[in-house]
């Protein structure tokens, strides 16, 4: 089953690898993970999405994340209502007769292109993971020259999270 994990950690160098190890040495694979600064100075946020076989798989990450020194918080956010979004570039070879066809698919998506060049365009497209995965699907036959995608980036909806967090304090 597939878990989100959102954590908020200490903005020092080595957390994010830390934390990594810590996945790799117990054999959980990652299947994505965002990181970035959070609305508290000092404090970043990271989003990990893991694939884990029980509900106490999940729990003893979650217990063992929340050991490390540089850890404020750890939540399993998959249940809860989320907001969730996912970013790609997709370069994707044109021709003059099928151009239009691939703008025709672009507007649908709420997609853009960001860059054209002679021979291919370059289509960013956010959303959640399975809006972006059906756009992969529908560009796939004209050819795909390059995909880059970020992890996912998600946070409870509302007040949930002010709710259930806990005020630290960064010495």
């Amino acid at each position: 089953m597939k878990r989100i994990i959102s954590l908020t950690v200490l903005n020092r160098p080595g957390v994010l690898n830390r934390i990594t190890n810590l996945f790799s040495k117990r054999n959980y694979n990652i299947e994505s993970i965002s990181v970035g600064l959070s609305e508290l100075e000092g404090v970043s946020r990271i989003t990990c999405v893991v694939q884990v076989e029980n509900e106490s798989i999940i729990e003893q990450i979650t217990k063992q994340l929340n050991k490390q020194i540089d850890v404020l918080k750890v939540v399993d956010i998959t249940d809860q209502a989320i907001v969730s979004r996912e970013l790609a570039l997709i370069k994707v070879p044109t021709l003059p007769n099928n151009r239009h066809e691939i703008y025709s698919l672009i507007e649908p998506f709420r997609a853009s292109v960001v860059d054209v060049s002679k021979d291919s365009v370059v289509i960013q497209i956010t959303g959640e993971s399975e809006k972006i995965e059906a756009f992969i699907e529908l560009v796939k036959p004209f050819g795909i020259k390059e995909l880059a995608r970020t992890g996912t980036t998600a946070f409870p909806r509302g007040m949930q999270l002010q709710s259930n967090s806990q005020k630290f304090s960064i010495v």
